[in-house]
């Protein structure tokens, strides 16, 4: 397979992400609902208000001694109100903000997660039954996903932030032009390591989603055609491939739901950081919003993940059939 592997994968992780990057984009939004722009008063006020575990959220009247509290924070919305609001405020080309950031991460974390799952699932293969153990494919999964987040880490935090820039008050948007300049932009104010800001939670949801979504699609596909229920072709690609990216986006969408605010967070200089790693983060969501939070913007999630997988399989099925003589 070698450079093959890695050129298919590209092309159909490309061609994916930017057919399903609105829905991507909604699925941020909804991520960061519960937070809301830190006030630049005092550093121990950097932590965002739905987070803020200090006593000192209420204002006391001198005279009349009377408290009064901080308006409550805006009501969740659902998908369509998300997407829709976007489309009003900014319009419809906003849902392909960051678009340019996902071309990137495509072409770095997707083909090398694929081509290199493609390696290892060739080594790992019986010869003689032409299958792969599930065991084997999840181990294929995992590491092909961890190598493919590192590599394609910056991307990805460039894409997080222009998919957000939008619900911020102009004042604070970060206004980037491209990714490139979203990523020339961290290095130079927030230095070279920003660009691998949250990569510890990058690698872990790329293990599993990759480990989950291509081991589940071979699975599910293997048994689709030994049981006989359908032929390989079109009708058996779509099935087990809706199948997999449920089972990826039940299995990535808590640490999707904590990357996505440690790669969001803005480090004002000489300030404390309202999150200082993944736990913390995780913890201080959990207290604020209750354990549910962990799976927010899960119906953008499964709605983005299906099809991303539907179009993503079923273009590399087609792909190699172009190619298969090559």
């Amino acid at each position: 397979m070698g450079f093959k592997g890695f050129f298919e994968g590209g092309i159909a992780s490309i061609v994916a992400g930017c057919s399903t990057h609105p829905l991507d984009l909604i699925k941020v939004r909804m991520q960061l609902q519960g937070e809301a722009p830190a006030p630049p008063q005092a550093a121990f006020q950097t932590l965002r208000p739905a987070l803020a575990f200090h006593t000192t959220t209420g204002h006391v009247h001198p005279h009349m001694g009377h408290i009064s509290l901080p308006p409550p924070p805006p009501p969740r919305v659902g998908l369509v109100s998300v997407g829709m609001k976007i489309i009003q405020q900014d319009g419809v080309a906003a849902l392909f903000s960051g678009v340019s950031a996902t071309v990137l991460r495509q072409s770095l974390y997707s083909t090398t997660r694929m081509g290199l799952y493609e390696i290892l699932k060739q080594k790992w293969t019986d010869p003689n039954s032409k299958n792969m153990p599930l065991v084997k494919k999840i181990s294929a999964g995992l590491i092909a996903g961890g190598v493919g987040a590192a590599v394609g880490n910056p991307a990805d935090v460039a894409m997080v932030r222009m998919q957000a820039d939008g619900r911020l008050p102009l004042a604070q948007r970060r206004n980037y032009k491209s990714v490139l300049d979203a990523i020339s932009q961290m290095a130079k104010n927030e230095g070279v390591a920003s660009l691998w800001r949250g990569s510890s939670l990058t690698v872990n949801r790329a293990m599993l989603v990759t480990a989950s979504q291509l081991a589940s699609y071979d699975q599910f596909k293997e048994i689709i055609l030994e049981k006989g229920l359908m032929k390989d072709g079109l009708g058996t690609h779509i099935t087990a491939s809706f199948a997999a990216g449920f089972v990826a986006a039940v299995a990535s969408n808590p640490v999707d739901v904590i990357k996505t605010r440690v790669m969001n967070m803005k480090v004002e200089p000489g300030m404390v950081p309202p999150y200082s790693g993944a736990i913390d983060c995780a913890m201080k969501t959990i207290r604020a919003e209750g354990p549910t939070s962990l799976y927010k913007g899960f119906i953008p999630t499964i709605s983005r993940q299906g099809p991303f997988t539907v179009v993503l399989f079923v273009t590399l099925e087609q792909v190699r059939k172009l190619l298969k003589e090559f």
